[in-house]
């Protein structure tokens, strides 16, 4: 049986829109985000793991969308290049001195970049 699932997620993963993978990322990241800051007390040690995954997952935005290949328009580039520098600057700043407030920006932006991505915005 255990085969049979790993096969379904092979090619589930093969056939996924991208779209859907990339909201359901940053969904993930998000939801990560969301337990560290509503267990702040007891899941303040996941806070870096957390912003970790986030910050890598914004990396490759950033290196994609700021690609010339990239079939966006160039405006929509652009704003999801600055909310990027702006997750970057949030996680650094998150990182040297944690506290929770920054937290609950950096999750909304990732679940509304996700709903457009899944046409719900």
């Amino acid at each position: 049986m255990q085969s049979a699932a790993q096969a379904y997620g092979t090619v589930a993963k093969q056939i996924v829109n991208p779209r859907e993978l990339e909201a359901d990322l940053l969904l993930k990241a998000a939801s990560r985000l969301q337990a560290v800051l509503d267990g702040w007390d007891r899941k303040k040690p996941e806070l870096d793991e957390a912003l970790l995954y986030n910050r890598k997952l914004w990396s490759i935005f950033l290196t994609s969308v700021t690609s010339t290949e990239h079939p966006l328009p160039v405006a929509i580039r652009q704003n999801v290049a600055n909310l990027g520098l702006f997750v970057m600057n949030q996680t650094i700043a998150m990182m040297s001195n944690p506290r929770r407030e920054p937290l609950g920006s950096l999750i909304n932006i990732n679940r509304e970049l996700a709903a457009g991505l899944l046409g719900r915005a």
